[in-house]
């Protein structure tokens, strides 16, 4: 078993090193284009196993894809994040090239990999390694936001109640940023419904960091966050490598699932070894089916951006 990681700043050096303290591969190649930087992480983190105790070798490259090759997952986390002046266009353009290039080198050498795509604008970006890759099977390109997504989410509720997290499920669809749509009647404390814990009034106050979770942490730290990222798309990883039919909000290419088509869109999904195995059909209510449709149409305007770009 061989997982790459593309991108070795702190997000994909996050996925990474939890990827190998999980034991989920016999090696763990981490790429990065700044010379020497993939190549030190990865040595730094092979340090810390006769300490941590485990056997997965981390092998850092500077653009050498070759070290990639019979990669059977490769989690792309490249991109710039977005900087002041710059507008949503510039950032998609930017971004859209480097995933651009980075899925191009990564089917040459690994043409049957599963694609997990981290890098911003998710949705938009799901969509281009998915051109990129030739429409390759939409069951293995997919994108890592929901699980982060739900992960704030749970850990919020869980310092409401102050209970522990792990007691806490959660589902929420739709795209990545503000227009996602959490869903407290999937959201369950020990199978008892959130909404018998927590009053519709903070319930609502914690739906709203949830969507603004990313830029909480900016504001604080002056830059995006990565132990989370980072270790919700190495729980991808693991879905997928041990084949665990994990069932988790998935940034996933749809065609006709809840009415959407020709759209990468956060959904429930079951995952094992051949990627994506079952999109689950919610049955979804009035409101909740309108947010997610709002949610679309905001994630269209954004691919609409790739499409007029003229790169496929």
């Amino acid at each position: 078993m061989k997982i790459t990681v593309v991108g070795a700043g702190n997000v994909g050096a996050t996925c990474a090193d939890a990827c190998a303290r999980k034991e989920l591969a016999n090696e763990v190649v981490l790429v990065d284009i700044k010379e020497g930087l993939a190549e030190g992480k990865a040595l730094d983190m092979w340090e810390t196993s006769p300490i941590d105790l485990y056997d997965s070798r981390i092998i850092g490259s500077t653009n050498d894809y070759s070290k990639t090759a019979n990669s059977d997952v490769v989690v792309i986390t490249s991109g710039l994040p977005r900087k002041p002046g710059m507008s949503r266009d510039d950032l998609i353009n930017t971004n859209a090239k480097i995933v651009k290039s980075v899925t191009e080198n990564v089917i040459v050498h690994s043409p049957e990999a599963i694609i997990i795509v981290v890098s911003n604008p998710l949705d938009v970006m799901c969509y281009t390694a998915f051109l990129t890759s030739g429409k390759k099977n939409k069951n293995k390109v997919m994108g890592m936001a929901g699980i982060l997504d739900t992960a704030r989410y749970r850990s919020f509720i869980a310092l409401e109640l102050n209970c522990s997290p792990k007691d806490i499920q959660a589902v929420l669809m739709g795209g990545h940023g503000d227009t996602m749509v959490p869903l407290p009647r999937y959201t369950t404390v020990s199978g008892i419904p959130v909404t018998e814990l927590i009053g519709k009034e903070r319930l609502d106050a914690i739906i709203e960091r949830t969507k603004k979770g990313g830029g909480e942490l900016v504001n604080l730290m002056g830059t995006s966050a990565w132990y989370a990222p980072g270790t919700a798309a190495a729980q991808m990883v693991e879905a997928i490598v041990r084949d665990q039919k994990r069932i988790f909000p998935v940034c996933s290419w749809l065609e006709g699932e809840y009415g959407l088509s020709d759209i990468y869109l956060g959904v429930a999904v079951k995952s094992g070894k051949d990627g994506i195995d079952e999109i689950i059909g919610l049955d979804l209510k009035g409101e909740e089916k309108a947010l997610l449709n709002d949610s679309a149409e905001s994630v269209r305007d954004v691919m609409k951006v790739l499409d007029d770009m003229k790169m496929f």
